[in-house]
């Protein structure tokens, strides 16, 4: 049985893209200008992203931590 390297990055989600789409039409609706609309919803999101990134970021930085040592998936025979 072969096991596949699988990339655990965070990915911006195929449903992420659809809601925050969904989110600048709500707001061009309701009278908001397209660009305004737009700006907002990206600025929304590169902010969450950021601070998403540092509080991770921090998370695995602290001092305290215990030291995480790598494990080999596979063996070799």
């Amino acid at each position: 049985m072969g096991h596949r390297y699988r990339n655990a990055r965070p990915r911006l989600a195929l449903w992420m893209l659809v809601a925050l789409g969904d989110v600048a039409l709500l707001l061009i609706s309701v009278g908001l200008p397209v660009l305004v609309a737009l700006l907002g919803v990206v600025a929304i999101t590169v902010g969450a992203v950021g601070v998403r990134r540092l509080s991770r970021r921090d998370a695995l930085v602290r001092e305290d931590a215990p030291v995480m040592v790598p494990v080999m998936s596979r063996r070799r025979a």
